[in-house]
């Protein structure tokens, strides 16, 4: 099964931090969706970003690599996403997914070794994130 997630990066004081989110019943996570069928890998980035945290970007996201993770096999693909918008250091964002759960979202920076808050499949896709930006 295909997966996009959309990144949207920021540099802060020489650090590179990366948009995350705490998922209320599933822990630290980055955006990610299904693509759906016939649908374009970046218009499905640009689609997940603004279904999870309600922002929109330019529509002009940019395929960073994919990977298929260890623990399910999934085929994971990551879309560099640019906003025009200042985004704030964490708000909460009220997602329609699961019937309607709040998720705060915040900036993690990319460095840090992910602490068991995170699932094992955003730890695979951070080390991903690492070797490919770092």
């Amino acid at each position: 099964m295909k997966k996009v997630v959309p990144v949207i990066l920021r540099q802060q004081k020489q650090v590179l931090e990366i948009l995350a989110f705490r998922h209320p019943l599933a822990g630290t996570q980055l955006v990610k969706g299904t693509i759906e069928q016939d649908e374009k890998h970046d218009i499905a980035a640009i689609r997940e970003l603004f279904e999870e945290s309600g922002l929109i970007v330019e529509l002009n996201s940019k395929c960073i690599g994919n990977f298929i993770l260890k623990c399910n096999q999934q085929d994971w693909h990551f879309y560099l996403c640019e906003t025009q918008a200042e985004l704030p250091e964490t708000w909460i964002y009220h997602c329609q997914d699961g019937g309607g759960l709040d998720f705060t979202f915040f900036w993690y920076p990319l460095k840090q070794k992910p602490n068991a808050d995170w699932h094992e499949t955003f730890q695979e896709a951070l080390s991903f994130l690492r070797k490919i930006l770092i």
